[in-house]
């Protein structure tokens, strides 16, 4: 039976995402660090950091996967209506920043969240080096939307978005898969399901289907796709 692994400060190494526990699904491992080393080589390998205030790092390789094919985007009439009429405007890395600290904020549903401030530190630093990036959403001139991942190969790792006002964290995400597509983006991993994603065209995958895509498509030699600056 799978048992939670501690890993060592010493050393990088993730334990096989198949040993991953049933309950609570997909807890793998916890402890170690967010380096930016150590986060690389977590998304390579299907793995990423979830944890609340309190807890200690914690690890996840959920089964199934939750995935979006950009290619697949489902985008309602009522959508498309609003977005040809919208006054909402879309950035790309124009302010890192402001969008992951936005995401942190206390929701509804929640006092607590799992984007710290050594989270929020960390992907900041991988923001700086290239891997990180956000997708801002505008109304006249204030953030009012947005979300933040992390782009490995042509695989685009989802983590969080936010939304003040209706409809703009889905129109960045809108914004934002159709641009990926583009860049020749052919997976965008969303971690958990939610009926959100599932109406955008999410769908649910094994983890070993995940795995042997992220082989395929997050090799060690691929090259950064990521052009937003350039927006």
């Amino acid at each position: 039976m799978p048992q939670l692994t501690w890993l060592r400060s010493d050393s990088l190494a993730f334990p096989s995402p198949n040993l991953a526990m049933a309950e609570p699904e997909g807890l793998l491992a916890a402890g170690g660090d967010l380096s930016p080393e150590r986060l690389l080589r977590a998304y390579a390998q299907g793995i990423f950091p979830w944890y609340q205030d309190g807890q200690p790092l914690l690890w996840w390789s959920p089964n199934p996967r939750t995935v979006l094919q950009p290619a697949k985007l489902h985008v309602s009439r009522s959508m498309q209506k609003l977005l040809r009429k919208t006054e909402l405007v879309v950035t790309l890395d124009q302010d890192f920043p402001a969008v992951i600290r936005a995401c942190s904020e206390p929701r509804d549903y929640s006092d607590s969240t799992w984007i710290t401030t050594e989270m929020q530190q960390a992907y900041c630093e991988l923001h700086r080096l290239g891997v990180a990036h956000s997708a801002e959403v505008w109304k006249d001139d204030q953030l009012v939307g947005g979300l933040y991942g992390v782009a490995l190969g042509s695989v685009f790792f989802g983590e969080s978005m936010f939304s003040k006002r209706s409809n703009a964290s889905k129109v960045g995400f809108i914004f934002l898969v159709q641009q990926l597509q583009r860049w020749g983006y052919t997976l965008i991993d969303c971690q958990m399901p939610t009926e959100h994603l599932f109406s955008l065209g999410a769908e649910s995958i094994s983890r070993d289907e995940f795995m042997r895509k992220l082989t395929q498509l997050c090799p060690s030699h691929a090259k950064n796709r990521w052009a937003g600056n350039a927006l």
